[in-house]
């Protein structure tokens, strides 16, 4: 049910392949535990055009999305193990971020669901 969506720059997929840094992502979200095998769902979007100030060239920022029910422990160390093996495969990358939100049980909706 998790869904991650990775905006970043066009040139980080120049850096690391989109299939590395969205499997690196969906292995650490796996390995939490948090989640159900197999339910986790990943997307990458490189944008070519962004503004980030002066001196800033490249960005990776993940938006978590997940159902309700993770304390904020859980929730802080997920993005925190997230944050930090991505800070280590792009060592020069100046913005690394991620947040998360939740989905409430009661207003979300599938296809399978109707």
């Amino acid at each position: 049910m998790p869904h991650f969506v990775i905006d970043c720059s066009e040139n980080i997929i120049q850096l690391k392949t989109p299939e590395e840094i969205m499997q690196t992502v969906y292995g650490i979200a796996e390995s939490t535990g948090l989640f159900a095998d197999g339910d986790i769902k990943v997307r990458i979007n490189p944008f070519s055009h962004f503004k980030l100030g002066p001196s800033k060239q490249s960005f990776i920022h993940i938006f978590g999305n997940i159902m309700e029910g993770r304390n904020t422990v859980q929730k802080a160390g997920l993005s925190n193990k997230i944050i930090s093996e991505l800070k280590k495969m792009f060592p020069g990358v100046p913005i690394i971020s991620m947040n998360i939100r939740e989905f409430e049980k009661e207003t979300y909706c599938n296809r399978s669901m109707v």
